[in-house]
């Protein structure tokens, strides 16, 4: 069959959606540590999905994947991603550089590693316009300052000539925000970008990322370990744990359906605004290995609603209403 005929392979594309994953399985080595374990989901043009978990439970190497930037030793064992109804597996290694930046663009989870220490932050954003738009070193300047405006940034033209470590980690992060939305992309990928920030500076990174996605009209996946980051910004959360999907939902999630869903809940800090009355409730014990293998559920070890059947078969995804999913027995 001719090459160009395997376009038709693709499924038809739903209207607005933006990003399709169907049954990604993500390994190391020859495929005995498995990251990532057969996901499924979608994102919209304009939406914000929020994707959360402990560490380690495959959200990070899930937003490589769609980038094509898996670390060395990792692959995509097995499934398919689609964006704009295209196979990115089947594109070159220049048609995923030519993507990567025009269409999707990433805000990496440490700002300080992610920017140069031995340029200025004005020099590094308009590289940017330079190099991938082709425009002259006044007009790149110019667009760069733009942008440091955009996001926040005080005084742009005074931070476009300081270096990253002059900045707090709020800033450093706003720059890198500015990078990763230059050139417009469809897609925004946030690994974390409010890690080690205080509060309020976190919730000023939130909410420019929201108001980027309703005036750009882009998507987000906005990954996290904090649920109660996700309020109000993201309007559906998928919640990952050891590689697998255990629950997806909308954007309001006081009434989780999942046993580690409602253990990530418990186990979360009260807002400072709060009475501190409340005790935190750690989930017992520590997620598997990616060498490890369940015949059941992956959560049962740690689970205090598990049953019999939950040690032998893995629960399939069961939709409770339309929009919320899980999978648990207890819904089957």
């Amino acid at each position: 069959m001719p090459s160009h005929s395997m376009q038709t392979l693709s499924p038809a594309r739903e209207p607005g959606v933006l990003v399709e994953v169907k049954n990604l399985t993500v390994g190391f080595g020859r495929g005995e540590f498995l990251a990532v374990k057969g996901i499924d989901f979608k994102l919209k043009a304009g939406e914000v999905v929020g994707l959360v978990g402990e560490s380690g439970s495959g959200k990070s190497l899930t937003a490589l994947s769609l980038m094509g930037l898996l670390p060395h030793g990792a692959r995509i064992e097995s499934g398919k991603i689609f964006f704009r109804g295209r196979d990115l597996a089947g594109l070159s290694e220049k048609e995923r550089r030519e993507m990567c930046g025009h269409l999707m663009g990433m805000v990496f989870q440490e700002p300080l590693t992610a920017l140069n220490p031995v340029f200025t932050i004005g020099e590094q954003v308009s590289e940017i316009f330079r190099i991938r738009r082709g425009m002259r070193k006044a007009q790149a300047n110019k667009a760069a300052l733009s942008l440091l405006g955009q996001v926040g940034l005080p005084n742009p033209a005074e931070a476009a000539k300081s270096y990253p470590h002059r900045f707090s980690g709020g800033m450093r992060q706003r720059v890198v925000i500015a990078m990763a939305l230059a050139l417009d992309p469809e897609l925004v990928i946030a690994d974390e970008p409010t890690t080690a920030l205080d509060p309020t500076i976190a919730a000023q990174i939130v909410w420019l990322l929201r108001d980027m996605a309703e005036r750009r009209k882009a998507g987000v996946l906005f990954i996290t370990h904090n649920l109660r980051i996700l309020a109000g910004l993201a309007q559906r959360v998928l919640v990952m744990y050891a590689g697998i999907l255990v629950e997806q939902t909308q954007g309001d999630f006081s009434d989780p359906l999942h046993p580690y869903t409602r253990g990530l809940l418990k186990a979360l800090p009260p807002n400072p605004s709060e009475a501190q009355t409340a005790r935190l409730t750690p989930i017992p014990g520590q997620p598997p290995s990616p060498s490890e293998r369940f015949p059941g559920c992956p959560f049962e070890p740690r689970c205090p609603e598990r049953m019999d059947i939950c040690r032998k078969l893995l629960p399939k995804s069961v939709q409770v209403q339309p929009g919320r999913s899980v999978r648990c027995h207890k819904y089957e």
